[in-house]
């Protein structure tokens, strides 16, 4: 057995070693002097607990715990975070080398990043992750919302280098790199979190610099600038920036264990999907209620989309303010006026709530997450819901006697949901009831529309 003076010596010789290789993040510092204490610590018992260990082994063994170290440390270029109130957080680069620029808001998801990444009402946002560990099970071509990644940035805590699922295709680093987006990780996310539940959401910036490039307080506070003079989310019209260029039909429905995405067969309705950011899973689940679906460019007129015969219209999800979307409004309030059966979410949602002369406002930090508590006015049920938003629907400023409420958020009382009252068959809900990722107690909400349909149809 090595003498105890040696394993002292040795000890302190290893956490000095280990001081030089291993970098030291300005926000992690406390769990890197944790994780140096702990290497000395795992270290001497590793030395007391092998009576047969005999003192070369002991000489040898700190070089080859270094040498573990060196290979299991981040190999990333440094980043920083730059908020614009100030506050900004040095870690490193997981993604492409750059500038990205958005609001930055906080996602209390613990899975289904792929998802909240390709998903269009992320666009001009920052995403920053809640859970620690991000990219565990990897990425693959079938987990998507849309055709590419929609988020600005990326803010996680910890960064899975080596996932593990058997139909992982590529680490969530290979993937931002592949699709060019600046992401960080190695942040103490908390502090974020805390700091925009405090604040409220807020224009952000993430810098990532290249291999050889160091970081200086100059590159700090030119991102702090450039997080200070970005645009509001409110007036801006972003549904344009995500929508289609052209019409398109979709006949691709859940995803199956044994075969991958079923692929629709016989349709009973066809339904019109306005695309205002429509994400994959709202197709998906029309499909599969039994509908045939075509989906069409945010500013298609009620003129075009009568055209296609269809027996109902839909306004899906969306990004930014729904204020603007003028079009999409007027749109709603000829669906009304002719009676066509209309379903909206998210941002379809708020723009239904605007054409029945309602009135939307801006969250102080929205909605981000799959765990959310929603209550069903009428049976008093409650379901826990996938949110995505940043406006809410005012609710004192719909009528009573033209609309009946139906679901209300249990986190802070926002409107969650309403129906017509006058005969019009049309329904919305703020949240996301096709889930992915989330849920999927509140599907059941398409079937009411295949029900207005259906009534509409053989009236």
């Amino acid at each position: 057995m090595a003498p105890k003076s040696q394993v002292r010596w040795i000890r302190s010789g290893l956490v000095g070693m280990v001081t030089k290789i291993v970098p030291k993040p300005r926000a992690s510092r406390h769990n890197y002097k944790d994780s140096l204490r702990a290497t000395g610590v795992i270290y001497e018992m590793f030395i007391l607990e092998r009576s047969n260990l005999t003192a070369g082994y002991a000489t040898v063994f700190p070089f080859i715990l270094v040498c573990m170290l060196n290979f299991l440390k981040p190999k990333f270029p440094q980043a920083v975070l730059a908020l614009a109130d100030g506050a900004y957080y040095v870690g490193y680069s997981i993604g492409t080398s750059g500038l990205a620029v958005g609001e930055l808001v906080f996602n209390t998801a613990m899975t289904g990043y792929q998802e909240i990444l390709t998903d269009p009402s992320y666009k001009q946002q920052i995403v920053t992750f809640t859970y620690p560990h991000i990219g565990n099970y990897g990425t693959n071509e079938e987990d998507i919302e849309s055709s590419q990644i929609q988020v600005s940035g990326l803010v996680i805590r910890e960064l899975t280098q080596h996932p593990s699922n058997w139909r992982s295709q590529q680490s969530l680093h290979q993937y931002l790199k592949l699709n060019h987006k600046v992401a960080i990780s190695h942040v103490d996310t908390r502090a974020i979190t805390h700091r925009l539940r405090q604040s409220g959401a807020q224009n952000a910036a993430i810098l990532g610099l290249t291999p050889d490039q160091p970081m200086t307080p100059e590159l700090i506070q030119t991102t702090i600038l450039v997080a200070q003079q970005a645009s509001s989310m409110e007036g801006q019209d972003l549904a344009q920036l995500v929508t289609t260029s052209e019409i398109y039909s979709w006949n691709q429905g859940f995803w199956q264990l044994d075969s991958g995405y079923t692929m629709a067969t016989d349709a009973e309705f066809h339904v019109v999907v306005v695309d205002l950011g429509v994400k994959f899973n709202i197709l998906r689940c029309l499909v599969t209620s039994g509908c045939r679906v075509s989906v069409v460019p945010a500013k298609s007129t009620f003129a075009e989309i009568a055209a296609l015969n269809p027996h109902g219209v839909f306004l899906s999800n969306g990004p930014g303010d729904p204020d603007p979307c003028l079009y999409a409004i007027d749109l709603a309030k000829q669906c009304f006026q002719h009676k066509i059966p209309l379903m909206g979410i998210c941002l379809g949602h708020q723009i239904m709530a605007l054409a029945c002369g309602g009135k939307t406002f801006k969250m102080k930090f929205g909605h981000h997450g799959s765990n959310h508590p929603v209550q069903d006015l009428h049976t008093k049920q409650v379901y826990i819901s996938s949110q995505n938003h940043g406006f809410a629907v005012d609710m004192e400023s719909l009528s009573e006697t033209q609309v009946i409420k139906t679901f209300v958020s249990l986190f802070d009382g926002t409107l969650q949901g309403f129906e017509r009252l006058d005969g019009v068959p049309a329904l919305c809900f703020q949240g996301h009831p096709e889930a992915s990722p989330g849920p999927q107690e509140l599907q059941g909400l398409f079937h009411k529309f295949i029900q207005y349909m259906r009534e509409n149809k053989y009236a």
